[in-house]
């Protein structure tokens, strides 16, 4: 199974495309489309509220194996520009890019778009992406781009198979009690393999669980390994317990405080010390401050573009997180580029 991000600007085609990829399911400020045909399953999430909420896009990318960024046949645009800088920050993504509306443009324009993309992402996570031109009218591309997203799936099921044998982490995106059945999940098994009747913690609240029973692709299942999207009916907790990224494992690092690895985005007015910003761990939020900057040892009040520092800051309430997780320090009011920090815990 293979989890995938449909991203792009708000007139950009990316919903058009989900709804021809997969069947609607989920639907909140993330949407999911699901595909099943033999061992080719795809849950699609599209970042319904981007771009008026940054943090969609972000949730989207991090529930993904895989990222399709659309960019309309049109043009890039300043929304193009923050969602590969997200894609760049995050790191480690497999994907392609999408021009879509193929049919609104011609085969010259379309490969001008082509060399402007490459350029804008060399010596980025994305530097070696294809490109792909799509038509959700016409369906030009469309199987040229399954192909593709095929090959990419052959990769991710790779990786996760050797994931299998660690600790079992289930990342939780939806929550919520069904009468006769008590608290329900829904999320994805980001590590090792997970059974019935396993007995858990919720994190960062430290509640205990067990497993009653397992779903994927509404399919009753004993057993679950890396990159399964799955529902789980739980015991001993509560969905008003939960919230949107809080992780079910055997063990996880809390905290408040954290002291971060920081590469600033090329574009970005940077942050200083005393300034309110966003944290996002995976799927959690949180408004934090930054405490203190330095710059090679060197205390500074300040960063600007393209700097890398080290950060320390406080949230507003505990992050569950392991050490391997990537951080991402945004600015809501900054009105162009709010992506402004890639982050790893300082060891």
């Amino acid at each position: 199974m293979a989890n995938v991000a449909i991203i792009g600007s708000e007139k950009s085609g990316r919903t058009s495309l989900a709804g021809k990829l997969g069947k609607k399911g989920t639907d909140s400020d993330l949407t999911l489309f699901n595909f099943v045909k033999g061992d080719r399953v795809y849950s699609f999430t599209d970042a319904k509220t981007y771009p008026e909420s940054p943090k969609s896009l972000i949730q989207a990318i991090n529930m993904s194996d895989i990222a399709l960024a659309c960019v309309p046949s049109t043009g890039l645009t300043a929304r193009t520009g923050e969602c590969i800088v997200a894609l760049d920050l995050l790191g480690g993504k497999k994907g392609m890019f999408v021009i879509t509306m193929s049919d609104k443009s011609n085969l010259n324009a379309i490969s001008e778009l082509t060399g402007k993309i490459k350029t804008i992402t060399k010596s980025t996570n994305l530097e070696n992406w294809e490109t792909v031109a799509v038509s959700t009218t016409t369906f030009e591309g469309l199987e040229t781009l399954k192909e593709k997203l095929f090959a990419l799936d052959e990769e991710v099921k790779t990786e996760n198979a050797s994931k299998d044998g660690m600790t079992p982490r289930v990342m939780v995106d939806h929550f919520f009690n069904v009468k006769g059945i008590g608290c329900v999940i829904l999320g994805t098994v980001t590590q090792g393999t997970i059974n019935i009747h396993d007995k858990l913690t919720l994190f960062p609240p430290r509640r205990e669980t067990e497993i009653r029973s397992i779903q994927s692709n509404d399919v009753d299942v004993k057993t679950a390994g890396t990159g399964a999207r799955v529902g789980l009916a739980l015991k001993g907790v509560q969905a008003k317990e939960f919230d949107r990224g809080y992780m079910i494992s055997q063990k996880e690092e809390i905290s408040s405080k954290f002291n971060l690895e920081c590469q600033l985005a090329k574009f970005t007015d940077g942050f200083a010390v005393g300034d309110a910003v966003h944290l996002f761990a995976g799927l959690q939020s949180e408004p934090a401050k930054i405490e203190s900057i330095t710059v090679d040892g060197k205390n500074v009040t300040q960063v600007k573009a393209g700097s890398v520092c080290n950060v320390v800051l406080y949230a507003q309430k505990d992050i569950a997180y392991n050490k391997d997780d990537r951080f991402l320090i945004v600015q809501l009011n900054y009105p162009k580029q709010r992506f402004v920090a890639g982050c790893e815990v300082r060891q």
